[in-house]
């Protein structure tokens, strides 16, 4: 097997519970709940996201998440992974996510 090119850790989550986060700085923020497996356990991670999702359609999707990058505090909250997304055209996150379910807390490679 090829070990990963990346010097991120990039593990395949499952959104457990997401909410608005006005408190942040930024607008659209969302807070996340995100299993990344037996291995990783539950994670939180901020992410602006309400451009594009309501909370609820996040429940239940699987997300890509780089989870070895440290935490950080945005209004109290601690993000430990970093959703990933790419840009729409008007530059708000879409989320990157497998096309088909794929065992929790898998790596990018």
């Amino acid at each position: 097997m090829v070990e990963s090119p990346f010097n991120v850790d990039i593990r395949v989550g499952e959104v457990l519970a997401a909410e608005p986060f006005p408190e942040a700085n930024k607008p659209a923020m969302t807070k996340l709940w995100i299993d990344l497996g037996e291995e990783h356990g539950e994670v939180q991670s901020a992410a602006q996201l309400d451009y594009h999702y309501d909370s609820e359609e996040l429940e239940g999707r699987q997300v890509l998440c780089a989870t070895n990058l440290g935490a950080v505090r945005i209004a109290g909250f601690k993000s430990e992974a970093l959703t990933v997304g790419v840009p729409s055209d008007e530059g708000y996150p879409i989320l990157v996510s497998p096309d088909e379910g794929v065992p929790t807390g898998g790596q990018l490679y």
